[in-house]
């Protein structure tokens, strides 16, 4: 399932759970919200802390010009950012690499609900050296 090297792998493997749960049960064809209450429920029960739709201010050159909201932060080191689409596109990676370095996170997951499949991505924020 998820490369036992990377940093935070047993973490990402239990999200990674979380989110398999969800869509074994509802499926594809909801709306993003749907999925992200179920997956809320999933974590609390797998006694995961998260953080829901938190707000961020995007800055440029020190100036705020913005705010974005991530879907989850788990465990205050995952970024998770879910979708609904049929298929994951390069956009929806970009978005996400984009908050990992918005929100000054290492890691995140880009979790696909709308597929026939569920997907998911591992992101990392190069900007963070690291080593995985």
């Amino acid at each position: 399932m998820v490369n036992n090297n990377y940093k935070y792998s047993d973490l990402t493997e239990k999200i990674i759970g979380c989110a398999l749960k969800v869509h074994n049960y509802l499926g594809n064809g909801f709306q993003e919200v749907i999925y992200q209450r179920a997956l809320a429920i999933e974590f609390e029960d797998a006694k995961l802390d998260f953080a829901r739709e938190d707000e961020m201010p995007i800055k440029y050159k020190s100036h705020d010009i913005g705010t974005r909201r991530v879907d989850f932060f788990v465990e205050n080191k995952i970024l998770v950012e879910i979708k609904a689409v049929t298929k994951l596109d390069n956009v929806h990676l970009a978005q996400a690499i984009n908050y990992l370095e918005a929100f000054d996170k290492e890691v995140g997951l880009l979790i696909n609900f709308g597929s026939n499949s569920m997907e998911f991505k591992r992101v990392q924020n190069k900007k963070i050296l690291t080593i995985t």
